[in-house]
């Protein structure tokens, strides 16, 4: 008999606010359920506001498993969301950041602010040293990361990164063709 193949993690970085543009918080709930109906879990912040609420509640609604981690000094702020599959309380951000990263196979990054940017820098850098080959995807809804885009041309450019820089994140427009490029 054919062992099983283990579900994949997914590590969804996004904001903790819902934005002003509703497409947003349409394509976060859309990315929970897709999660859940693929058998992937949902890693991800563990709040229960703005952008990682609507993913996270959209995944359990749909029965997939949600794994959060959260530093205790956001617990309040970010309303930790301890009816998860799995509720991780780390010491600081820097420890969050480790353990969601390291219980993920790929990476999606939604719409945030500098805590989003934070995270997806630091898995872009990795990345770029050869510390992993997980997948960056940009869900790029309405444009929203073509600022941070051209940064990145600019960034090569102007000599500071090698070409090579843009291959390692692929931009989306929606949360379907996000999962396409996850499924490789």
């Amino acid at each position: 008999m054919q062992q099983p193949t283990p579900a994949r993690s997914v590590c969804v970085f996004c904001g903790s606010r819902p934005g002003t543009d509703p497409a947003h918080a349409a394509d976060a709930a859309t990315m929970g359920r897709a999660l859940a109906a693929q058998g992937w879990r949902l890693v991800y912040g563990a709040g229960d506001v703005g952008l990682m609420g609507e993913v996270a509640r959209a995944a359990q609604a749909a029965g997939g498993d949600t794994f959060g981690v959260i530093p205790v000094h956001l617990l309040n702020a970010e309303v930790g969301k301890r009816d998860l599959s799995r509720f991780v309380v780390t010491e600081n951000m820097h420890e969050r950041k480790k353990v969601m990263f390291m219980n993920c196979d790929a990476v999606v990054v939604l719409p945030g602010g500098a805590g989003s940017l934070d995270e997806f820098f630091e898995v872009l850098t990795w990345a770029q040293l050869g510390l992993h080959d997980k997948p960056i995807v940009l869900l790029n809804r309405n444009g929203f990361w073509d600022p941070l885009l051209a940064l990145i041309d600019h960034v090569i450019a102007q000599g500071f990164a090698a070409p090579s820089l843009k291959g390692l994140v692929t931009a989306v427009p929606d949360p379907e063709a996000a999962m396409q490029a996850l499924a490789g």
